[in-house]
Order: C-alpha cells, then sequence, then structure tokens
C-alpha cells in the first residue's frame, strides 16, 4: 500500500494497479467546495479546473448530459463533490479511478477534509499531473483536534491568526485555541471593562508592541474559522497569569510572589522583577494571582466571562488554571470550583489546564487539558485524573511531545527547552494519547491539542518554523488509528509522508523547517 503524501494516515487506503486521473484544465469539477478544490489545485500545480456546477438533486447522468450542453466531452476527466448523510461525523470516503474521482462527506466537515486528503494525493506523471487510483475511507479518532496560540506574550494580528487556521485546518485539526490573557497584555476589548484593553495591551515579552482585538476582529476570526470547520475555543488564564490586570485594577491583584525560579529566569531571560501596576514584559511565570477572597474579583470575572461567553458561539470557555504558584493551594482549588461553576452557568462548558484537577467542587463535566510530559512526573498524571472522576474528559497535550514552540534543534533561535530539551520530529511523533497517563482509555480523552507558546515567535514566519513539521505529527495523533494499529502508522512511514508534503507547503507559502531524519521531496 502506498499512501505517498497523507497527513494524518487516513483509517483505510487501497491502492489500484491503475491508472490514475489526470488533471488538466479541462477536468471538470462540481458540488459543494468545488471552489476551494479548484484553489488549491491551482496553488499545487498552477491548473485551473474547469467548474461544471451541478444542479442541487441532480444524479450523476444528468450532470454528465449538462457537461455534454456546455461542451465538456463525456470522456472528459470529472471530479465530483457531496456531501451524503449516514457516516460517522467528519467522514468521508474517495474514490478515483482513470475517468473520475468522486468525494463524498458524512457532513460539509467530512467533505472539507476528503478535498483537502484529494488534494494531498496530487502528484507529478510525465509532464503533467494526477491523482493516483485509489479508494479511502477515513474518520477521525478523536472528536477534539486542536492547535493553541498564545497571543499574550506576543500579540498576533488577523491576518497571521486566519493564516493558521488555513493550515490547521488542512491537516483535519477542528479547534483554535487562543491563549487571550497573560502576565504581558491583555488582547480582547470588553465593553463591560475598557479598562483592560486602554491600560493592559500595550507590550509584549522583550518589550515588543503590543495590541488587542476588538470585537469586530474577534467575530472576524470566529467566523473565519467556522468558515474552514474550526471552533475557537477562548482562554482567559486564571488566577495565575493575571498580572495584566493589575494594570487596569492593581486592586484586584496580590503583591507578586517572587521565587528562586523567577530570579533565575529574569538572570537568564531579562525582563526584570514583577511589580504590581506596572508592565511586565518579561518570561518569568507563577508569580501573579488575582485576590481569592474579594467579592470584587468575582464581580469582575462575571463581566469578563460573561461577555466572552456571547462573543463565542463554540461550547467551550477555558480558563487557564496552570502555573498559579502565587495562590495558596486551598484558596486555588476553592476559586476554580467557584470560577468553573460561572463558566457552566453560562451555557458553556469549562475547560482548565491540568492542575485544576484537585479541585473538590470542579463542575461536573469540565475537560481537563494535560501538559504534562508523555511519561508522568510530580503527580501530573493524578491530577489530569480528577476531571475524569468529575465526569469530564481530557485534552492531550503532552509538553515533550507537541508543544510546537520547544526548540526543533539547540542552535535555533526560536522556541525553548524547558520540556526535557530539544524536541524532535520523531520524539513528536513517537507517543500515543492513550498510553500517556494510566487508566485512561480513549474513552476518556476528548482529543488532543498542540500548543504554540509565543515567548520567542513574532511571526507567521516564526509559527511555521516551529509548526512544521511537527503539527503534522500532532493532526496523526489525533486523526489516524493508534499507533501500531496498521504498517502505516509508525515514524518509518510518517517521514517519508510528511516529507511528500514539501512540494504543497512550499507552493503554499509555508515556511516550513526541513528537519533532519526525514525524507524531503524535491520538484523540479
Amino acid at each position: 500500500m502506498s499512501v505517498h503524501a497523507l497527513v494524518p494516515l487516513p483509517a483505510s487506503v487501497v491502492v489500484a494497479d491503475a491508472p490514475g486521473l489526470p488533471l488538466t484544465p479541462a477536468t471538470t469539477v462540481s458540488g459543494p467546495d468545488a471552489d476551494l478544490l479548484r484553489a488549491l489545485v491551482a496553488t499545487r500545480t498552477g491548473i485551473e479546473l474547469h467548474r461544471s456546477d451541478a444542479k442541487a438533486g441532480e444524479n450523476s447522468s444528468e450532470i454528465a448530459s449538462r457537461a455534454r450542453i456546455e461542451g465538456v466531452s463525456h470522456s472528459t476527466p470529472a471530479i465530483t463533490l457531496a456531501v451524503v448523510p449516514g457516516g460517522a461525523p467528519e467522514s468521508y470516503r474517495i474514490a478515483v479511478d482513470g475517468t473520475s474521482a468522486a468525494v463524498t462527506g458524512a457532513d460539509p466537515a467530512g467533505l472539507f477534509y476528503g478535498v483537502h486528503t484529494l488534494v494531498q494525493l496530487i502528484r507529478p506523471a510525465g509532464d503533467g499531473w494526477e491523482i493516483p487510483a485509489v479508494v479511502i475511507d477515513d474518520a477521525p479518532r478523536f472528536a477534539y483536534r486542536g492547535v493553541m496560540l498564545d497571543v499574550a506574550r506576543h500579540f498576533h494580528p488577523v491576518a497571521t491568526v486566519t493564516a493558521y487556521i488555513d493550515r490547521a485546518s488542512s491537516l483535519k485539526l477542528n479547534h483554535l485555541h487562543l491563549h487571550l490573557t497573560d502576565d504581558q497584555g491583555w488582547r480582547l476589548q470588553l465593553r463591560s471593562r475598557p479598562e483592560l484593553t486602554a491600560h493592559a495591551a500595550a507590550t509584549s515579552v522583550g518589550g515588543d508592541p503590543g495590541g488587542f482585538y476588538t470585537q469586530d476582529d474577534f467575530r472576524e476570526i470566529v467566523t473565519y474559522a467556522a468558515a474552514h470547520h474550526m471552533t475557537v475555543v477562548p482562554e482567559i488564564d486564571l488566577p495565575g497569569h493575571t498580572h495584566a490586570v493589575s494594570l487596569a485594577y492593581p486592586e484586584l491583584s496580590e503583591q507578586p510572589v517572587i521565587s528562586d525560579h523567577i530570579r533565575d529566569t529574569v538572570r537568564d531571560f531579562g525582563g526584570g522583577m514583577p511589580e504590581n501596576g506596572t508592565a511586565y514584559d518579561g518570561m518569568a511565570v507563577g508569580f501573579s494571582s488575582l485576590k481569592i477572597h474579594d467579592e470584587a474579583t468575582y464581580a469582575f470575572l462575571a463581566d469578563v466571562l460573561g461577555e466572552l461567553a456571547e462573543l463565542s458561539p463554540g461550547p467551550y470557555l477555558h480558563i487557564g488554571g496552570d502555573e498559579a504558584l502565587g495562590t495558596d493551594a486551598a484558596d486555588y482549588d476553592t476559586f476554580v470550583a467557584r470560577v468553573t461553576a460561572m463558566v457552566a452557568d453560562l451555557g458553556k462548558t469549562p475547560v482548565a489546564w491540568h492542575e485544576a484537577g484537585t479541585a473538590s467542587g470542579l463542575a461536573p463535566g469540565t475537560i481537563g487539558q494535560y501538559w504534562g510530559y508523555v511519561a508522568p512526573t510530580d503527580g501530573m498524571d493524578e491530577k489530569a485524573r480528577g476531571f475524569v472522576r468529575a465526569g469530564g474528559r481530557l485534552i492531550m497535550s503532552p509538553a515533550d511531545a507537541i508543544y510546537l514552540d520547544m526548540k526543533f534543534d539547540a542552535d535555533s533561535p526560536l522556541g525553548l527547552t524547558w520540556a526535557r530539551g530539544v524536541t524532535s520530529a520523531e520524539r513528536a511523533y513517537a507517543w500515543d494519547p492513550a498510553a500517556v497517563i494510566e487508566g485512561v482509555t480513549d474513552a476518556d480523552i476528548l482529543g488532543v491539542e498542540a500548543p504554540m507558546w509565543t515567548e520567542t515567535v513574532r511571526t507567521l514566519d516564526d509559527i511555521d518554523a516551529l509548526a512544521f513539521p511537527r503539527i503534522g505529527a500532532a493532526a496523526e495523533a489525533a486523526w489516524s488509528p493508534a499507533a501500531g494499529s496498521n504498517s502505516e502508522r509508525t515514524w518509518e512511514s510518517f517521514r517519508t509522508r510528511v516529507g511528500a508534503l514539501a512540494p504543497l507547503w512550499a507552493r503554499s507559502d509555508i515556511r516550513f523547517t526541513a528537519l533532519p531524519g526525514i525524507d524531503w521531496a524535491r520538484e523540479d
């Protein structure tokens, strides 16, 4: 079985020993997402496919008859796209022979993913292009397949976010987690609390310029994501990572708690010591906290979370919860219980980083996001199990595998190394979501998410350089059958398949890093 450039690996691929479908300007395409396919084919090959629109309810013979009337030969290669309900959510089928290709999705998302798989199949054939004869039946392993973009450490404009949506959705990733607030900045305009962006949005790490999204900007991101079958998951990080709040509401913030770790971080990376009411542009974490026993804190959060819920049509609202080292443990648990209940009362499903699993009053059904290591340390796994005990599930984001901001090379100016050093492409691939936490199975896992923290990331090119190709490994962990389930679900296969995507990525202006150990394809 040859699976060429398919990432993530489909559930079933059967390649026929037969001629493929030639792609020429005469090749017709019809059905939903025809314009998407035409644009992707043009990017990949330079060929503008002929659009032959199917009318509602037309069958294949009626399409062929109309094509003849339009002057298209019955022997002209044809690609038909359709939504055929009845299969698993997001599933699709591709059938290609020498004269036709049919892509059918069980829903619009399934068709969208099938179109992207079809484009991955395109290969040079002599002086032209073809899609090989193949039958693919595919469906995702996990419902939640995400990327996270931190826009707080460095702000990233709408155009960068939408470009990342393009990239992620092409790999069948369907959630965009936006880390909207942190010690360095508050990035979302709120009508109820305008002081936040007026006073806490101007700076980024290293003293770089800041910025924020207006409500119209945020709606644009949400709309663009939905058009690419992605759900935006907004995060307000609480009760730590809240130094920016002190710039607008110093009365709600505790004084920074300075530890030896923070002193070491300042020594190694600069940025100075945090001081309440003064903008912070360093990289230290764990020093800030809201006032847990002040009712004004919860009035503030009622405004913030309520308005965020109104702006966010998706089901999830992330309340952070990580690295709250400036908060007493008992106070932290009290806070988490109260805030997850607030989110649930807003009709949203709360999501929190795995530390929040310690809270005995965690709102039932709260989703936990595990950011510990593939081999858990320091009780990270037990904290994560707290969500399962409370009737929730887990999003798996092991930092030493799929934190895309970890260095891919020790000499890279981009990225950090705190998650067990350099993360190679092979290490990013060689793990399985259900093999990380003992007792946690597929049924307990909502999905997989690959975060991109931005202490060192200023531009889309920086994002590309860190994410690609390792984002492909995250996509495969989220979508494809479990590791070892077939002969192609291996590193040896992946290193060839992801390398074969190089021409497509290059033509799509994705500035990927050609990491060693991968068989990078070239086209003259």
